[in-house]
């Protein structure tokens, strides 16, 4: 089935999310007929905007994304289980940048499972001819022409993705999502500080591990050799879903303990 798309109003090729990247995406996830972490993703929103310096509508109120998410997608296209990949963008309506309103649009993917790990495991490299950034701006969803660049570069080396460093040639994330790497009991996670994305997604994951002491999870800086002594990878996107990474480079990786984890962390809902 093809994606569905949902906007606000008529798009305008004069939006600045066409014309210069000026937007922020965050997921919304339902599954089983209903929105899961609607409230952290709801937040992130928020915050993200913020960080942008985006006018926030009265009218962006959790209870309204989450009676739109219902009216058009739960009840109106009657998806079950998917990712809501929600845009939102400055208009060009006001004298000032800092004074235009804004608009949305949104695409629902579907899946079987938003919170199962898909079945084929992901070949990934790493890419030193870029970077990304470890500022404020590098931890949410805005244009990344990085994200392009390393997405045709793993399309022409018949890769799924690739591996992104920051600055100081630490591992920041992929083109889509954040790494966790296992070793023994412990979790490492790149910081948000390196370049990781906000992953509403990831951190109910990992909190839920925490909590049910499933395993130690450490924030680090993880140089890119580190990738090499994971026992098992795992790719978390909330624009994508969940993956367990099989090979980098001539490493392969186990992926039954995280798939365990994820199957815990699934009936916990």
């Amino acid at each position: 089935m093809e994606n569905q798309y949902f906007t606000s109003d008529g798009l305008n090729v004069k939006n600045r999310a066409f014309l210069l990247g000026d937007a922020v995406k965050v997921s919304f996830f339902v599954r089983n007929g209903g929105l899961i972490m609607d409230e952290e993703c709801y937040f992130f929103l928020m915050a993200s905007m913020r960080k942008m310096r985006m006018n926030i509508p009265l009218t962006y109120t959790l209870e309204f994304f989450q009676t739109l998410f219902h009216k058009d997608v739960i009840d109106g296209k009657g998806i079950k289980n998917g990712i809501i990949n929600f845009q939102v963008f400055r208009n060009n309506d006001a004298v000032t940048v800092s004074k235009s309103s804004v608009a949305y649009f949104y695409e629902v993917t579907e899946s079987d499972d938003v919170l199962a790990v898909q079945k084929r495991p992901l070949e990934m490299d790493l890419t030193k001819e870029i970077n990304v950034n470890n500022n404020l701006l590098s931890n949410i969803r805005v244009h990344s022409p990085e994200n392009i660049y390393g997405g045709i570069y793993a399309e022409e080396n018949d890769l799924d993705d690739v591996i992104l460093l920051n600055p100081n040639k630490r591992i920041a994330r992929t083109t889509s999502g954040n790494l966790l790497f296992l070793e023994g009991n412990v979790i490492k996670v790149p910081k948000q500080s390196e370049g990781a994305y906000i992953s509403p997604l990831m951190e109910n994951f990992v909190t839920f591990l925490h909590k049910n002491n499933l395993a130690d999870i450490q924030e680090h800086e993880i140089i890119a050799f580190e990738s090499q002594k994971a026992e098992e990878i795992l790719m978390i996107s909330d624009e994508k879903g969940i993956f367990s990474v099989g090979k980098i480079r001539n490493k392969t990786f186990e992926s039954s303990r995280f798939i365990e984890m994820v199957e815990s962390w699934k009936n916990s809902f």
